[in-house]
């Protein structure tokens, strides 16, 4: 916007020299002509020096030219000398900038690049830390497994040790139970085919005798 306002200010400025060039040239073609008039008249009368006033006149005219040149030149440097100065330096200014921008994409450009080529160059190393770490970690993983396993063979054996002791212990006992009732039930059939009652009665009188006696 700022370059866009500066250039909106110099058309005017431009526009003033264009003017100004168009006034000049006719100011410096009149006393020209004036001058070269005098001559036209004087050359009738001298013969001997047209010569002489023809190189004069083209002279004057040379110096003229120049005149207006100088003018010209002076003008144009005086109303474009600004305008000018300012474009070359927003110019220079746009391409110190662009060079810096370039120089600067350019270094990312390198970094990016030689990082990529650092990770390349790594890379084999990487893949072969990984495969060392998952043969390790394979490794880890079935010894923990053989020894969760043998842990829990052992657990179950134990259990099944207790198990086994417990039912084992239950069947002592019930069999143990079925003999002392088998051997009564026997006892008493025994008993039975084999006592009389006087034997009975023999037996009830020594039990209450001895009976007294405790008393």
């Amino acid at each position: 916007m700022t370059v866009e306002r500066r250039h909106t200010q110099k058309l005017p400025r431009l526009a003033r020299a264009a003017a100004l060039v168009c006034l000049l040239f006719p100011m410096g073609a009149v006393p020209l002509a004036a001058a070269a008039a005098p001559q036209h008249e004087a050359a009738p009368g001298a013969e001997g020096a047209a010569g002489e006033g023809s190189h004069e006149q083209t002279m004057l005219q040379t110096v003229a030219k120049l005149a207006n040149f100088a003018i010209l030149a002076g003008v144009l440097v005086y109303f474009l000398k600004g305008p000018i100065v300012v474009h070359l330096a927003t110019r220079a200014s746009t391409i110190r900038q662009d060079l810096v921008t370039a120089s600067e994409m350019r270094a990312a450009a390198t970094a990016q690049l030689a990082e990529i080529d650092r990770r390349l160059q790594t890379l084999p190393a990487e893949l072969d830390a990984l495969k060392s770490q998952g043969a390790q970690d394979v490794v880890a993983e079935q010894a923990r497994i053989a020894q969760a396993a043998a842990v829990e063979r052992e657990r179950l054996i134990e259990q099944t040790r207790r198990e086994i002791d417990t039912r084992l212990r239950i069947a002592r006992r019930e069999l143990t139970a079925h003999a002392a009732q088998l051997a009564v039930t026997v006892a008493e059939a025994r008993i039975r085919q084999t006592i009389t009652p006087e034997d009975q009665l023999r037996l009830v009188d020594r039990y209450t005798a001895q009976l007294e006696q405790a008393r």
